[in-house]
């Protein structure tokens, strides 16, 4: 059993239901007299609403339900979204316009929701849905990354929503002044929709007196607390769950208008009502990611090493504020504004914008990426432009280790860090000493080959408090209850993994239980790359808690004083004599004795402090200048993960996310034409990257335990996105920068970077 504890490399447990087609997602739960839920949804992106007539669709066959916003007060039902808003400069909150559940007096994107159909079968719903007549008067449309334009909502005069800044603008004015060098770069962060492989969708379900919701997210408390108030409920009286999820990737985690809409019309109706969203409609309702444009500015002295940073930023929220829309690019990106870098002096700008278009939220990442990517691509610009080399000018701006713990300027405190170390590892895997040589064969070869450099640092983000119960069962095994939410990470194998080294319980007896507010009293649910971090220091808190509540017990069986009993690998020991007991006997031997006090225990624990992945992302490009074409042909990462609970599951998360970062920087990105129809509503359309355009990643782990818990681990969940997409793009920009292409953006389609050369070779005639 040794090989099962932490820091080893264990298969997925739950990959035999998996494997087998025992899964079970959201889809599968639906009972078999469930209706079928359908949206209409706004053909146009900016209208006012004259007419909406639904008399045909309610007498069509097999309808037993259509709800508008007129018909939801009735309903019992609010009709209003709730998000966070953050503070502008001058202390005034952010705009916070009313984001309607179903669209009343206008629409303000396309696809926003008018008005709900429930009928027997798919089939009917749909085609009453096509019965519901909706005019409108066109009003304009604004889509530009920029304040301005026709006001979306009263609230936000010129669509602006906030205008958020840190730092001191002074202080960073003045060292510019003084700086021996600077410089600066307009960088753009393309518009992404996250597309997990199962789409979002829930199952409602009232049974006169209680409300049961399942639905694929990423926690279940918030939700439940906003059904509650929605529907005005007393929260006991809602029960959210959450089966096995296809993936959330942040997008995941926030209330939707149709789990409150077919909540409503459960209740309505005493029947369980199901909405489970196509592709095409998720790509259209889902909450988009990234989407923003920085102008970043870099001060340096005479020897490269930044005097001070500076960044205004414009971000677009879409029509509405989601969830924490408002925090991503704000609150959350100023974590790693400067990154593994010594700079003290700083000033960060953020204005946000609505535009006619769907929702900008949380994606894998949630601000760091979108933070990191706009300052390693600067840094790499001012190596070029300085002609400094891009590894060294990185290097003579990194914290130094000595200098640990760091309090960054904006106010996170680094515990501890060797970036240097990390960076020099990544070179020496990279095989860099060999590029020049391989390069040389791109170009014999007629292609362009380019290598690029991220050095990334994250910080987990959420709240740092999980509560754990531990329970042992009249059959002899033990639940493990949990407040996070597996998305397909691999949680029930870490969990188990990690109670397993703290008591010896056989893995085969452990079953990790999740993601159900009527078993699990509260929890923070899965983001932010959270959750091994958080819960497994819970999941250690508690095995200390229960192993003091057991000893006096034990200490009665084997006849010691309660001072003398040790414990170690899963056995109990009195000092002094060969009497032990194993702790699964012991829980049978409180049983036995009715001490049921013994056999659950439940905590909650808080982590001492914030832990920081990081690490070096190395890509390597070529490029066909004659079609753009560009391949990544080796990707090498070298990150600082802490301790590692599962290597395998570690790598696979980095993997995961390198591959994400890979489509953004090469093929992804939301298309709006000028009225605001999406243009990349489906596969064909929206490029995915596909397994051809992925390389072999070279993984390898340089871990420095974090300080800040007491396993020493720093998350890993969101690190291969933070690091993969300036590595790209980085890569691409320095295959061209001879060429005399100054400029590359994401994503580096083919058609944009044959553009990008043939302008540079006008340019050059």
């Amino acid at each position: 059993m040794a090989k099962f504890g932490i820091s080893q490399p264990v298969k997925r447990i739950e990959d035999t239901r998996f494997l087998t087609g025992t899964g079970r997602y959201t889809d599968d739960l639906a009972p078999r007299d469930a209706l079928c839920a359908v949206l209409v949804r706004s053909p146009i992106a900016h209208g006012r609403i004259t007419a909406l007539e639904t008399g045909a669709a309610r007498a069509a066959p097999g309808v037993r339900l259509v709800l508008t916003a007129a018909d939801l007060e009735a309903a019992g039902l609010a009709n209003r979204m709730d998000a966070l808003v953050v503070r502008n400069r001058d202390g005034s909150p952010g705009a916070k316009p009313a984001r309607p559940i179903l669209a009343e007096g206008r629409v303000r994107f396309a696809g926003e929701p008018v008005a709900l159909v429930v009928a027997e079968t798919q089939a009917q719903a749909r085609d009453a849905a096509e019965l519901v007549e909706l005019e409108t008067e066109d009003l304009p449309v604004w889509l530009e990354l920029a304040p301005g334009g026709a006001a979306i909502h009263e609230e936000a005069p010129d669509n602006l929503a906030y205008d958020w800044a840190f730092g001191d603008a002074d202080a960073t004015e003045a060292a510019f002044a003084r700086a021996a060098h600077t410089v600066a770069l307009q960088i753009d962060d393309n518009r992404v929709i996250a597309n997990p492989l199962e789409p979002r969708g829930c199952i409602a379900d009232w049974d006169g007196t209680r409300l049961h919701l399942q639905y694929g997210g990423q926690g279940v408390w918030g939700l439940r607390l906003q059904l509650a108030k929605k529907l005005g409920l007393a929260p006991e009286a809602v029960h959210v769950s959450t089966p096995d999820v296809g993936g959330g990737f942040g997008m995941k985690a926030f209330p939707y208008p149709e789990y409150f809409l077919a909540a409503a019309a459960a209740r309505a109706l005493g029947r369980p009502v199901r909405w489970i969203a196509d592709r095409s409609e998720a790509m259209l309702s889902d909450n988009h990611g990234r989407d923003l444009t920085s102008r970043a500015e870099a001060a340096f002295d005479a020897e490269y090493r930044l005097l001070a940073y500076r960044v205004h930023t414009v971000n677009n929220l879409g029509a509405y504020n989601s969830g924490f829309g408002q925090n991503i690019q704000t609150n959350l990106a100023a974590r790693v504004l400067t990154g593994a870098y010594a700079v003290d002096t700083a000033y960060f700008n953020v204005r946000g914008v609505y535009t006619n278009t769907t929702q900008v939220d949380a994606y894998r990442g949630a601000g760091r990426p979108e933070a990191i990517y706009v300052l390693e691509r600067l840094m790499d610009h001012a190596a070029r432009r300085l002609g400094v080399d891009p590894w060294d000018i990185r290097r003579r701006n990194f914290i130094p280790r000595d200098a640990f713990p760091y309090k960054t300027v904006s106010g996170e405190l680094y515990d501890v860090g060797a970036f240097a170390e990390v960076q020099a590892r990544a070179a020496r895997e990279a095989g860099l000493d060999r590029f020049a040589d391989r390069r040389a064969a791109s170009h014999a070869a007629g292609r362009l080959r380019g290598v690029g450099l991220c050095y990334y640092i994250e910080a987990i983000m959420g709240a740092p408090n999980e509560t754990t119960k531990i329970e042992f069962t009249p059959e002899g095994t033990v639940r493990l209850y949990v407040g996070t939410q597996s998305n397909g990470q691999g949680h029930e194998t870490s969990y188990v993994q990690i109670l397993h080294e703290f008591t010896g319980i056989d893995p085969d007896c452990i079953e990790i239980v999740q993601g159900d507010s009527d078993r699990i009293a509260e929890g923070g649910g899965t983001g932010g790359s959270r959750s091994v971090t958080t819960q497994g220091n819970s999941i250690h808190h508690n095995v200390g808690l229960m192993l003091e509540k057991f000893r006096p017990f034990v200490a009665g069986l084997l006849e010691a004083d309660a001072q003398d009993i040790s414990f170690a690998e899963g056995t109990f020991h009195a000092r002094g004599s060969n009497r032990f007991l194993s702790l699964v006997d012991a829980a049978a031997a409180a049983r036995e004795a009715g001490r049921d006090d013994l056999l659950i225990t439940q905590a909650e624990a808080t982590l001492p402090g914030r832990s920081f992945p990081n690490g070096a992302h190395v890509a390597e490009v070529e490029i066909d200048p004659q079609t753009g074409r560009t391949a990544v042909l080796r990707y090498t990462v070298v990150d600082d993960l802490g301790v590692l609970m599962n290597p395998a599951l570690a790598e696979g998360q980095v993997h995961g996310g390198v591959a994400q970062g890979i489509g953004q920087a090469l093929c992804e990105e939301v298309g709006y034409d000028a009225d605001g129809q999406l243009l990349s509503g489906s596969f064909m359309d929206y490029a995915m990257p596909r397994a051809t355009d992925a390389p072999f990643i070279d993984f390898h782990s340089e871990p420095l335990p974090s300080t800040a818990n007491p396993l020493g681990m720093k998350g890993c969940g969101e690190a291969g996105t933070v690091g993969a997409l300036a590595a790209v793009a980085n890569a691409v920009q320095d295959a061209l920068w001879d060429e005399g292409v100054r400029q590359v953006d994401m994503p580096c389609t083919p058609l944009r970077v044959w553009s990008w050369l043939s302008g540079a070779a006008l340019a050059a005639e």
